[in-house]
């Protein structure tokens, strides 16, 4: 009760802010449409200009006068200029206004000023609203106010979180989850389309200011580097497309229920089950489902506090698709190695575990992408509802897909030397060439505050980090591999934009197995993708690289079956189910010299 209390007063400011910015721009659109019945009078200036307000980090500005006006018989004085009374430096308002009201006081000009005929002594200069400043007020009405409004709704509706190591969830602690009470799961394709559409207005409302500001800049005067300043609204029209296409595909594939079997997904079992697609059935669409395991922690503190995930552990399997009672319903199984972390249901400390299901195909014209959190723990579970015909035609399916995947980016190459597998540079160009770019803008930015802001420390920090970015990004584009054998040797050639840089050799008879280990990963919104690097061992702890690049741990068994296939290495006696990434698939030293 008491944090609810906090909350509620914690947001009460932010909340009243907005609600006076709504009441200002309320009260001036009033004014404006009554002020639309006052009539026109000539009116004598008597004083103008624009006083000058200097604040601590900003300047603001307001146009005055005083003019002297006839109406219906009477004389009367005024000096309100325009709706809004106060100062501001939101465009060149105030000064333009002003610098005309003083030149027409220096030539002895008349001006037009708008008189209440219910109430004579009121008038004003300029009666139109002033639609950037009303924008700009807008945008604190949302972002203050929605704010404000959502923190103090969500302090009285929020549920106080469940311990899930209270004696009530010993034998289930998935259970402290309250989307986890039963087999069947939501994903988060609700909240992301709300989500897009959040994001989308955020950047708009912050946006939506700019091009009323920019205006006089670019039209009096003739500022054309203010154009730049139109990304920003372009961009928002470029969020809100996505986010109409967000709901467009929430509309087509619908909510997409998850059941689980077994329930909840198990370490050194099973993680499998059913997903219903509001899609009519059709055989020739290709569904793929990703398995995650993710780190979750959170890094930085105060305003450069984040969340990073990282993928520990990933696998990849083809759904097997049949006609279901919405639709489209898929079915798949996962076998899960023991040794992985279990999902945190509470997810109440700065780092956490928690794993991820993701679907990805383009069915009925549109792209189907739809993520769940699902509960996995290590209970040693097997599927039972599952048909084992079914998955069989799913991992078939997966192995030709991973299969075709690695000889895409193995070349097979015929030389002086036989057969080789070519890995060519520039294999992850457009990566590595936004690594490159971000590299050299620290880097710059470092040279800079080293020398033209005498910030040495943070310089060197920037040039440092920026330059070893670089580094790696240029030898990322231009390095490329070979590996081959010459009759007794297996050996690997790693060459630097075609100049050869290291050379690796191993006796074929040496050779007692694989390494398929993991060696990075990537992150896209919520999609990751963990790269693995396979490597030949031998019995003096000789190593030999064989190739990289390999997504997920059924691309990489796939790689070590055509790498074998193609050089004439024997395959693992045992399928590495249950490896667990630790990285090693054995050989016998019979079958190795065999």
């Amino acid at each position: 009760m008491k944090s609810k209390l906090f909350l509620f007063l914690f947001a009460l400011p932010f909340a009243g802010f907005g609600t006076w910015m709504a009441y200002s721009i309320g009260s001036e659109c009033y004014q404006a449409a009554a002020m639309r019945d006052w009539q026109p009078v000539s009116a004598t200036l008597l004083t103008a200009g624009y006083s000058t307000h200097r604040g601590d980090d900003s300047t603001s500005y307001k146009a005055y006068a005083t003019y002297r006006y006839n109406y219906a018989g009477t004389r009367y004085e005024g000096s309100r200029v325009g709706l809004w009374s106060g100062s501001d430096n939101i465009g060149d308002y105030q000064q333009d206004t002003g610098n005309a009201l003083a030149g027409a006081l220096a030539r002895g000009e008349p001006i037009t000023v708008y008189v209440d005929p219910e109430q004579p002594s009121e008038s004003i200069i300029d009666r139109s609203p002033r639609w950037g400043l009303m924008a700009f007020k807008s945008v604190f009405v949302l972002l203050f106010g929605g704010f404000g409004y959502a923190l103090m709704i969500g302090s009285f509706l929020s549920r106080k979180a469940k311990d899930p190591e209270a004696p009530e969830f010993a034998d289930a602690p998935w259970l402290a989850n309250d989307a986890w009470q039963g087999g069947e799961i939501r994903s988060d394709s609700k909240s992301g389309m709300y989500g897009a559409w959040f994001f989308a207005g955020l950047w708009n409302l912050i946006s939506m200011p700019l091009p009323f500001l920019l205006v006089g800049e670019i039209t009096e005067k003739q500022n054309y580097a203010a154009l730049f300043g139109l990304i920003f609204p372009v961009v928002g029209l470029g969020l809100l497309y996505w986010a109409v296409q967000k709901t467009r595909e929430w509309r087509h594939f619908g909510a997409t229920p998850l059941t689980l079997d077994p329930f909840p997904g198990a370490i050194g079992g099973h993680v499998g089950g059913a997903i219903e697609l509001a899609l009519p059935f059709d055989s020739t669409v290709d569904y793929e489902l990703t398995l995650s395991n993710l780190y979750s922690r959170t890094t930085g503190s105060g305003k450069n506090r984040s969340r990073r995930e990282t993928a520990r552990w990933q696998d990849r399997t083809a759904a097997h698709a049949e006609p279901g009672g919405k639709g489209t319903r898929l079915v798949f199984r996962f076998d899960v190695p023991e040794g992985l972390e279990a999902s945190d249901a509470a997810k109440r400390n700065d780092a956490y575990t928690l794993w991820r299901l993701s679907i990805t195909a383009n069915a009925g014209g549109r792209k189907l992408d739809r993520n769940w959190e699902i509960p996995v723990y290590p209970t040693a579970a097997h599927s039972r509802d599952i048909d084992e015909r079914k998955i069989k035609d799913t991992r078939s399916e997966q192995v030709t897909r991973d299969e075709g995947a690695v000889r895409d980016r193995i070349r097979i190459r015929y030389g002086a030397h036989g057969k080789s597998l070519y890995y060519p540079a520039g294999r992850n160009a457009l990566s590595s060439l936004i690594g490159l770019a971000c590299g050299l803008f620290f880097a710059t930015a470092g040279v800079w505050l080293w020398g033209s802001e005498e910030a040495h420390f943070m310089g060197g920090v920037f040039t440092l980090v920026g330059s070893l970015i670089a580094i790696s990004c240029v030898y990322m584009i231009g390095n490329s591999l070979e590996v081959f054998q010459d009759g007794m040797h297996i050996r690997a050639k790693r060459r630097l934009f075609g100049i050869p840089v290291r050379n690796h050799s191993m006796a074929r008879s040496a050779f007692t197995g694989f390494e398929g280990k993991k060696s990075g990963s990537t992150q896209t919104g919520q999609k990751h993708t963990v790269m693995y690097k396979i490597t030949a061992l031998g019995a003096s702890g000789q190593r030999v690289p064989l190739g990289g690049g390999f997504e997920s741990r059924s691309e990489k068994d796939a790689a070590i079956r055509v790498i074998a296939a193609e050089l004439g290495l024997p395959l693992p006696e045992q399928p590495s189910a249950n490896d667990a990434d630790a990285g090693k698939l054995e050989y016998n030293a019979l079958a190795a010299d065999n």
